[in-house]
């Protein structure tokens, strides 16, 4: 397709330019392999992305779409891509709002609503609005990274819509873009779009009354093209009420009028547990007597997933399931302003909790930080489902089905006994409040049988939901699963629905094949194109065919540490995502045959921007780990072509890292002119100025002695080669504190353990270095006494990637981990004078992989009488040679500008632990920060 329509594709981003089109217009082929997935098991490449600056340039976008040389090119809008259903997934030209018209444009606090663009993420959203007492509902699973203009297309809804109502509940206005200009709903309507809302309202009209009779009256009614709502009964047309819920087929949205709700001041979460599922949907029903915001459920499947995962430990004891015992889990949320009145709600769940059959553990929260804590494990389930191991996974396409409460249990039975009856596994979780649950059944797309399946299953639960009196897109959108629309809908008012279309997109221009088509091809939820969904077994790629979309990677947070390259670019190549997409595409093209160079290129400017922080080896619920993929990638293609001399020099540095390091005192006084020399041809910036002096010979061990008997209380300190040849303050800092804690350290002879060579894919050389490095660890541990790594990137090294390798290390541990280890088996340590406060600032790779590690160090440091504040934190941007890259300094500014510049200032005294987030503090602020062992020092010698 690309291909046959690459002169066309051509002609148009050269029109754009001209028109004076302001965003990117780019058909990069990793940005397009980004594009062409979501949370869905569709694959469908566009031919070129588009991220509009404004509304002005979705203007000009269309107006050029407008010219006869550019009618057959079609247009669909994208916001955060978390669609179960490929909503946003077209050929054509995809417009992308996430990147830049992501703001927040008015908020009238008297009146209750804000103006959006809409690429501007929900949480976001709230968070701007936290300081008015205000919030945007409803309260999304995906809240971190999808988008208002998303939620409205798809008509969203999640946690307390029985209350707040969905998207479409609580949207006043809508502003949308035509060639010709701007049409906003609370706004003159300019003369040139009168007669399409003209053409658009007659044909809305003649088929209301069908529309009606063919929708059931539910919480979760049917939206999209809302002939009822557009048409009420007190006269006047409401236009802008068909776009919500229409997927984007009605044309591209540029400014939405949002309501806001006040933020009740008092919460209250119960957490029970039952015996079974089937106990736990039976209470949903008794417990709306009590008047809750919420009722959700999440079945054994799900439970059994969150308890592997460590999600579970989050739970009070009480709650957890003993031994090989399932627990399914009910929570009810109750939110208000009157706590007397929560509090008597809340006593009288309970009793009712305690009558029901199957009831266990019941447990009450009303801090509102545990409450969100609790509820994290609810909003789990999804990513735990994704990550389940086998070819067959759990996939969403029957997942959000809506049928009145009360039938809930029936439907569910029949539900589960069509899965049983094709032979499959799923798991379960959602909103019982209002009739709504979330079904994913294991499937194996790569098997025509399993996709067969997918279309049977469809068919079945589809009318399963019209005997029930339900919807079958109750929650996600219709996407692909619109194909039933016509025959749900009815003749007539598909007609209708069809004559809508016409009036808004006369071309059939708007995400064509999507719900309502006029002579075009709808598309079919078994004839679209499917994902690549397994590697072969054993491939390096792997994890990059597990990538389910989810989109967890997409969080907009800048405290949260997954991922930072693409927190800085807002660009979804830049992403955990986009490049698992892109390393599938390159597979798929390897696999026929020499991957074009235009393709590798693409690649490989994606990949280089990764930190290769490891955040999403840890954070993403299936551990897409890019740096492994890279390494992967890397090791192939440079077996193919030469590599980079800056890469060559590294490799180099790292391998005699050793011998430099024996041969400091020689090389230090002409360290300076080989820092120019070397910053230069490896076109770096900000290189360490000066190399570190040895430390005293007592203070230090040789590998020949490694596994020797030794003094008791001696702990072993070893380190990476960056520690070792630049790092000399921490190196007295780790001696001294420990020394402080009364043990005896020993520096180890340096080793390096190949992480440049890993990072870059010289995996022989990795190999190599690895298992060095990993035979001294393995005498060290003879001698039974504690290793202790000291930078955060090296242990994790050890501890993730070593083992991918076959590399056995023994027990190394974080100085935290070690000391926190200590004080829990008795150890006593020394104190040091009242009224010592500090603040940490932890390495991502370590926050992500080991969560712990922040409450670890505020023991040790509780333990020596220090007050410790240890805040959330992103990545500083260093990481390692990356932020000394020239190529990289924009995006590694920013990211410290992001999360790090605003501890600074602080007057406590700021630790960090990581080698590259002391340099990047120092170099960027100004600040020369500690790591925690010299605190200890430091308040200790006091």
């Amino acid at each position: 397709m690309f291909h046959e329509t690459n002169d066309r594709i051509s002609g148009l981003m050269q029109a754009l330019v001209v028109a004076g089109f302001r965003g990117e217009i780019e058909r990069n082929s990793a940005l397009r392999a980004a594009m062409s997935t979501d949370n869905s098991v569709y694959q469908i490449f566009p031919d070129l992305v588009v991220a509009p600056r404004d509304a002005a340039d979705v203007v000009c976008l269309q107006a050029v779409l407008d010219r006869p040389e550019f009618a057959g090119t079609s247009l669909t809008a994208r916001g955060g891509g978390t669609g179960t259903n490929g909503q946003s997934l077209n050929r054509g030209v995809i417009l992308d709002f996430r990147r830049h018209m992501n703001r927040l444009l008015d908020v009238n606090v008297e009146q209750q609503w804000a103006e959006v663009e809409p690429g501007i993420v929900l949480d976001d959203l709230n968070e701007k609005l936290l300081p008015h007492g205000l919030f945007f509902a409803p309260e999304t699973s995906t809240s971190t990274r999808c988008t208002v203009g998303g939620m409205v297309s798809t008509d969203a809804s999640g946690k307390g819509s029985r209350v707040y109502g969905k998207t479409s509940d609580n949207i006043v206005g809508i502003e949308i873009a035509r060639g010709q200009g701007l049409v906003a709903s609370f706004e003159p309507t300019p003369d040139w779009a009168k007669p399409m809302l003209a053409a658009a309202e007659k044909a809305a009209r003649t088929g209301r009354d069908a529309f009606i009779a063919n929708t059931p009256r539910l919480n979760r009614r049917f939206t999209g093209y809302d002939l009822e709502r557009a048409c009420p009964e007190t006269g006047g047309f409401e236009w802008w009420r068909l776009f919500l819920g229409a997927e984007g087929t009605l044309g591209p949205m540029t400014r939405i009028r949002v309501h806001l709700r006040r933020i009740e001041t008092e919460k209250r979460l119960i957490v029970a547990g039952f015996d079974s599922f089937r106990d736990a949907l039976s209470a949903a029903m008794p417990l709306m007597e009590d008047e809750p915001t919420a009722v959700e459920v999440m079945d054994e499947r799900v439970q059994q997933l969150a308890q592997e995962a460590g999600i579970l430990a989050r739970l009070p004891e009480a709650l957890r399931p003993k031994g090989e015992g399932r627990v399914a889990y009910v929570f009810v949320e109750f939110n208000g302003d009157d706590a007397a009145l929560l509090d008597r709600r809340v006593l009288q769940c309970r009793e009712h909790l305690a009558r029901l059959p199957g009831i266990g553990a019941v447990y009450v929260a009303g801090d509102k930080t545990e409450i969100r804590d609790l509820w994290a494990i609810r909003s789990a389930g999804v990513g735990l489902l994704g990550k389940v191991d086998g070819l067959a996974r759990p996939v969403a396409f029957v997942e959000d089905c809506v049928v009145p409460p009360e039938n809930l249990t029936p439907f569910v039975d029949e539900f589960l006994a069509v899965l049983t009856a094709n032979g499959l596994g799923f798991g379960m979780y959602g909103h019982v409040d209002v009739g709504c649950l979330h079904i994913r059944p294991a499937l194996d797309i790569d098997r025509q049988a399993d996709r067969d399946k997918l279309a049977g299953i469809s068919r079945s639960v589809f009318d399963l939901t019209r005997k029930y009196g339900g919807i079958f897109w109750g929650e996600h959108g219709k996407g692909v699963r619109g194909a039933f629309l016509a025959e749900w809908i009815g003749a007539d008012a598909y007609k209708a629905l069809q004559g809508v279309k016409a009036a808004f997109d006369p071309g059939e221009r708007y995400n064509p094949g999507k719900l309502v088509v006029n002579g075009g091809e709808i598309m079919g939820i078994a004839t679209t194109n499917f994902r690549p969904f397994n590697a072969q077994e054993g491939d390096a790629l792997e994890r990059a065919f597990r990538c389910n979309g989810n989109a967890q990677c997409l969080s907009y947070q800048a405290a949260t540490p997954m991922c930072p390259s693409f927190k800085a670019s807002a660009d979804v190549r830049h992403s955990p995502k986009g490049r698992a997409d892109a390393l599938r595409a390159w597979k798929a093209a390897r696999d026929r045959g020499a991957p074009d160079q235009v393709m590798e290129d693409d690649l490989m400017g994606v990949l280089d921007t990764c930190l290769g922080c490891k955040a999403c080896a840890s954070t993403c619920p299936v551990q897409v780990d890019v740096p492994h993929m890279r390494a992967a990638f890397y090791a192939d293609y440079f077996s193919r072509h030469a590599r980079p001399l800056a890469d060559r020099l590294t490799l180099l540095a790292e391998r005699f890292a050793p011998l430099t390091a024996k041969m400091t005192p020689f090389i230090r006084p002409f360290w300076p002119l080989a820092r120019k020399v070397a910053a230069t041809v490896m076109q770096a910036v900000d290189l360490p100025e000066t190399l570190a002096r040895p430390q005293p010979g007592r203070d230090r061990i040789a590998l020949d002695a490694l596994g020797r008997p030794l003094p008791e209380g001696t702990v072993l300190l070893w380190q990476d080669w960056f520690t070792a040849l630049f790092d000399e303050a921490l190196q007295r800092d780790a001696l001294a504190g420990f020394r402080a804690l009364g043990y005896r350290p020993l520096l180890v002879e340096m080793l390096p353990a190949g992480k440049a060579a890993l990072n870059l894919g010289d995996l022989a050389g990795f190999r190599e270095q690895g298992a060095r490095l990993a035979d001294a660890l393995q005498r060290a541990s003879a001698s039974g006494v504690p290793m202790i790594g000291l930078d955060p990137a090296f242990v994790m090294m050890l501890k993730q990637d070593y083992p991918k390798y076959g590399f056995a290390v023994g027990q190394i541990l974080s100085p935290q981990e070690f000391l926190s280890r200590e004080i829990s088996g008795g150890k006593s340590l020394p104190k040091a004078a009242a009224g010592v406060s500090a603040k940490l600032l932890n390495h991502c790779t370590e926050a992500t992989a080991r969560p712990g590690s922040g409450s670890e160090w505020k023991a040790v440091f509780k333990a020596i009488g220090v007050a410790l504040e240890a805040p959330a934190t992103g990545c500083c941007g260093m990481a390692g040679l990356f932020g000394h890259q020239e190529r990289h300094q924009a995006v590694s500014r920013k990211l410290f500008d992001l999360s790090w510049r605003r501890h600074m200032d602080d007057e406590k005294p700021v630790i960090a632990t990581g080698f590259s987030c002391r340099c990047q503090s120092e170099r960027l602020a100004g600040r020369d920060i500690q790591h925690p062992l010299g605190l200890v020092a430091a308040v200790l010698r006091r």
